[in-house]
């Protein structure tokens, strides 16, 4: 005895897109996530600009703490008096 397909369609839908995310939550819910992820976007951005400016400083106080060191001025300058005559 053959079994009969008791599936039905699935329902026809009226768009060609399938609904999102965006669409089924609510807009006060939507607008708290954008809010939050505009708020970690621009945490982020100042944690790298703090690194980025740790950095920078700490490049210019090894630098100057090197400029202020004869053995190594005597090391990395070029040895051709004959430029400065």
């Amino acid at each position: 005895m053959a079994k009969k397909n008791n599936r039905q369609a699935p329902p026809a839908r009226t768009e060609d897109k399938p609904a999102t995310l965006k669409d089924l939550l609510s807009k006060d819910v939507l607008g708290k996530l954008q809010a939050q992820a505009a708020e970690l976007k621009a945490d982020e951005q100042k944690r790298l600009e703090d690194s980025r400016r740790q950095a920078e400083e700490a490049r210019k106080a090894e630098q100057k703490r090197l400029d202020n060191d004869f053995e190594h001025l005597l090391n990395n300058t070029s040895m051709d008096w004959k430029k400065f005559k």
